[in-house]
């Protein structure tokens, strides 16, 4: 037996049947042949930590734009925040960690420059309209390795897909057809919230936008003062309920479910749609709009020419947008648009 083949059986042995396995998988876009070391999840993981969309996170807004504090958090941070979480839960119910981390690495490499207010500027510029989740799948399908894509598993791909629970979406308890076939892929949805609610309240702490005494006392009181208090809490709720449920899907008590829920709210009212945290992407929305002009009225210097031969030049204008960092966009902004001095000696 090869080593993956011997950590194949180890799974079989050690997770919980409803765990998915790696030798079960359900294959990839294209075949190709195994690795004699890493069962098939393990290798999805690495290529994702891999790939440039994965490194661009780190300039990437999560919720305050282009910070200069050191302890804010980019879409990259909060990246690894979220696959902590994910596979704790895993680990506890006896899932398979690497699908669940794999997924959790995934989830956002399509996000956009400046966040969600970013997004929505796509949105609308975008005919179609634009979702940073398919982008996400766009980019390990298509984007990523000149072209080629990195090739997942149809696990990992499902995962990814359907991470995204929107303004008002709830993380557990949807239809089946609209949730992650696996349990791993499930399990995305709980820890992204988990993640981003408590991490934004520090964050918001941190930039002066919120006091602890704002926060809403009865869902502080029933999670937890602290945000490790508040992870804890939850972690233990998904645990306990769905070992309760016969691990069939990811579940959250109804108390627990509805106080992140309402965490979520007023964060949505305090912090997200806040006047002075979304006065600079009033800015950021004038830069794309502008950017999306610009690199449209001159394709064969920004754009992709494959893209534009395949899918037309909305499409391609779309991946070069959303594919940027904070940081190059302002500074693409500032080539494009900003005088430079003509200075004479």
């Amino acid at each position: 037996m090869t080593i993956r083949e011997q950590l194949e059986a180890r799974e079989r042995e050690i997770l919980a049947p409803q765990a998915a396995k790696s030798a079960d998988s359900q294959g990839r876009l294209r075949p190709e042949q195994e690795d004699s070391v890493r069962p098939a999840f393990q290798r999805d993981r690495d290529r994702i930590i891999h790939c440039k969309a994965f490194r661009r996170l780190k300039h990437k807004t999560q919720v305050f734009f282009a910070p200069t504090g050191d302890h804010y958090r980019t879409r990259l941070t909060h990246t690894l925040e979220v696959s902590q979480i994910a596979r704790t839960i895993a680990k506890v119910l006896r899932l398979h960690e690497e699908l669940t981390e794999a997924i959790a690495l995934g989830h956002d490499l399509g996000h956009t420059p400046f966040g969600h207010a970013g997004e929505r500027v796509i949105d609308g510029l975008v005919p179609g309209g634009f979702n940073h989740y398919e982008q996400s799948l766009r980019i390990v399908d298509r984007l990523e390795n000149d072209g080629q894509g990195l090739n997942l598993t149809w696990e990992v791909r499902d995962g990814i897909a359907k991470h995204s629970k929107g303004k008002s979406g709830a993380p557990v308890g949807m239809p089946p057809a609209l949730r992650s076939s696996t349990i791993e892929g499930q399990i995305m949805r709980v820890a992204d919230i988990i993640a981003y609610v408590n991490h934004d309240i520090d964050d918001a702490t941190r930039a002066g936008l919120l006091k602890a005494e704002d926060l809403p006392g009865g869902f502080v009181q029933r999670l937890g003062l602290s945000a490790s208090a508040r992870i804890g809490t939850l972690v233990r709720d998904v645990v306990t309920e769905t070992l309760a449920g016969g691990l069939t899907e990811i579940r959250m008590s109804p108390p627990a479910l509805d106080a992140v829920l309402g965490l979520r709210r007023f964060l949505f009212d305090a912090v997200y749609e806040n006047a002075i945290a979304t006065a600079e992407f009033r800015k950021a929305t004038d830069v794309l709009t502008l950017l999306w002009e610009k690199i449209r009225e001159r394709p064969t210097e920004f754009l992709d020419a494959r893209t534009i031969g395949t899918e037309g030049l909305d499409a391609a204008a779309r991946d070069f947008l959303a594919g940027m960092t904070d940081r190059y966009a302002v500074r693409l902004f500032e080539h494009l648009y900003v005088p430079k001095p003509w200075a004479i000696e």
